[in-house]
């Protein structure tokens, strides 16, 4: 690891966000020129010397044991998505990791069944860098309706949820509270850079996305961890106005994700997703929809 290595650039941004009264420090009411903890107030809260945390954070310590590494989160307080993050990071640097190109990313059969079996509740696959490698109709519909529908079946061409939602106006209009929707996309990225810290095609992304925005990069500095499992969001859809759902990303292992949006029944949410299916519908469908009414009555 070098002075600039991602474990200590991870320990020096959350050591800052650590505000000394939450964890008991008293400050006796003196001013500080920097904010949160201080090295020598973290190590004694984790139970090390001073002199070690520092080698810690500045890249010139390799052997951190886990004990240690659970003392420094705990110190910290880190929830279990951060602490986990935090040995991945220590791993990373206890070797070189050569970055290499990705295996390609499918979508089992069975994951498609579920997709078609899912109906009118939006649903799509995202791959560990968030690409979507398929959706159902609604998926299609509610978020990304001004992308083409057969997208994702081409790999040069599958669209990144983190991508549309930095660089994409659409996406950013579609979340009434767009920086919570941000902030747990390159939180979830986060996550994926700790575990697989070969990924080319990742570190790619990231660079693209810091370069082309300052939030994300902003974000990106942060060291935020946040895994996507259920949020609610406030959404603002083009076609059918205001709506709220519960976003839930089903996991079956490694590999890639399934996420589903739903409304709570008996809703304006719920009628609104209702309305998006009626105006979602294929046109062959809808045709032959009409002519069966016409034949009924």
């Amino acid at each position: 690891m070098t002075a600039n290595s991602p474990l200590g650039a991870f320990l020096h941004t959350r050591r800052s966000q650590v505000r000394p009264e939450d964890v008991g420090v008293p400050t006796y009411g003196e001013r500080r020129r920097v904010p949160g903890l201080r090295r020598e107030e973290l190590a004694l809260l984790a139970g090390v010397s001073s002199s070690y945390y520092t080698r810690l954070e500045q890249g010139q310590s390799l052997g951190a044991s886990p004990e240690v590494l659970d003392a420094i989160a705990g110190a910290l307080r880190l929830d279990e998505s951060e602490r986990r993050y935090l040995h991945d990071l220590a791993r990373m640097g206890k070797g070189r990791t050569r970055a290499r190109r990705p295996a390609p990313e499918r979508v089992s059969e069975p994951m498609r069944q579920l997709l078609d079996a899912l109906g009118e509740a939006p649903a799509l696959v995202l791959g560990r860098r968030s690409d979507v490698l398929a959706w159902n109709r609604m998926g299609h519909a509610l978020f990304a309706g001004h992308v083409d529908p057969g997208a994702p079946d081409v790999p040069g061409e599958r669209p990144n949820m983190a991508r549309l939602l930095f660089l994409d106006a659409h996406l950013r209009e579609l979340y009434a509270d767009w920086p919570s929707k941000a902030k747990a996309a390159v939180g979830a990225l986060r996550l994926v850079a700790g575990e697989h810290p070969e990924d080319a095609a990742l570190h790619a992304l990231v660079g693209e996305l810091c370069a082309k925005s300052g939030e994300f990069a902003a974000m990106w500095a942060d060291h935020r961890i946040k895994p996507c499992t259920v949020a609610a969001y406030e959404m603002r859809h083009p076609l059918v106005g205001s709506l709220t759902v519960t976003q839930q990303t089903l996991s079956y292992g490694p590999g890639p994700v399934v996420v589903v949006a739903t409304a709570e029944p008996d809703t304006p949410s719920r009628a609104a997703l209702t309305l998006l299916a009626h105006a979602s519908e294929p046109p062959v469908f809808s045709t032959l929809q009409a002519r069966s009414h016409i034949l009924q009555d």
